[in-house]
């Protein structure tokens, strides 16, 4: 498994309150045209703290019909349940997925001893691939680099999304974790400084609308040419910038759904849709400066 370079996690489409089954089709079929290094489901992109136990696993059943064997397939297995965890993780494990992305418990503000204690319990009990996922902004508890360091030593914790957004702190794991331990940024902002340090890559949000320009800037940061990667980031920034003017998945859904790449913008409770504001906002965007729709 090669986890390296451009990775989206994808948004989950909706249609009349269930999953678009063929608009999911569709993202990843398009997604492999375009070049896409890795794909992964249910993670925070994908709303999977809203799907039930059979959505998940006919989401999950969609990716490997599409992509098993084409791309690295990542599935979200986090809650803040640790049997929960352990249970979606062996799923994932049993149909085939490639890793397994556990995100920090959230709301329960574990200790750096907790968040230790519930990773090597799921990484014990199970032999797929694990990756850590650092998102301090959405779970309230951050996953410290001494820790992430002792975590990388268990021999099926083998990469880390790391969304805390400081470069500071990405500098530190880097320095601490074993050279083969793979760092991911889980933020586009911090993509390219995340490579540039000595990560391999991104787990990304715009790459649900622009899948061949973050992979090509991936490629540029990962071959070391500065001046190319550099160009195209700062070309993507306004993006970047875009698909957070409210709460992620919300732009990139509408964005995907003014592209007519889904049928609907369509999210669910307790997110809302776009306001009116922000809605003029990505369309001017995507029209005027990417030419996208």
């Amino acid at each position: 498994m090669n986890l390296q370079g451009s990775i989206v996690a994808l948004v989950t489409p909706f249609k009349d309150g269930k999953v678009d089954e063929a608009s999911l089709r569709g993202l990843i079929r398009w997604h492999l045209e375009q070049g896409t290094d890795g794909i992964l489901v249910l993670g925070t992109t994908g709303e999977a703290v809203t799907l039930e136990k059979e959505e998940r696993k006919r989401v999950m059943e969609i990716a490997l019909e599409e992509a098993k064997g084409k791309v690295p397939l990542i599935v979200g297995t986090g809650t803040n349940n640790t049997a929960r965890v352990l249970e979606y993780t062996k799923l994932a494990e049993e149909m085939g997925f490639d890793a397994a992305l556990i995100v920090t418990p959230y709301y329960n503000k574990p200790t750096q001893n907790g968040l230790y204690a519930h990773y090597s319990y799921i990484a014990k009990s199970t032999k797929i691939p694990i990756i850590l996922y650092n998102v301090p902004g959405r779970t309230s508890v951050n996953l410290l680099p001494d820790t992430a360091a002792k975590l990388a030593e268990i021999e099926n914790i083998v990469a880390i999304k790391e969304a805390c957004g400081d470069i500071k702190q990405i500098t530190e794991l880097l320095l601490k974790c074993p050279k083969d331990f793979i760092v991911l940024s889980g933020d586009d902002f911090t993509a390219l400084a995340t490579v540039f340090l000595g990560g391999k890559g991104v787990i990304s949000v715009v790459a649900n609308i622009t899948p061949k320009e973050m992979a090509t800037l991936m490629k540029y940061a990962l071959n070391g040419d500065i001046a190319k990667a550099n160009e195209l980031n700062f070309y993507l920034y306004p993006l970047y910038k875009a698909m957070f003017i409210e709460t992620n998945p919300v732009p990139a859904k509408h964005a995907l759904w003014l592209m007519g790449k889904i049928e609907t913008p369509e999210v669910r409770l307790p997110l809302a849709g776009l306001t009116e504001a922000s809605a003029e906002q990505v369309k001017k965007l995507l029209k005027e400066k990417y030419r996208l729709i």
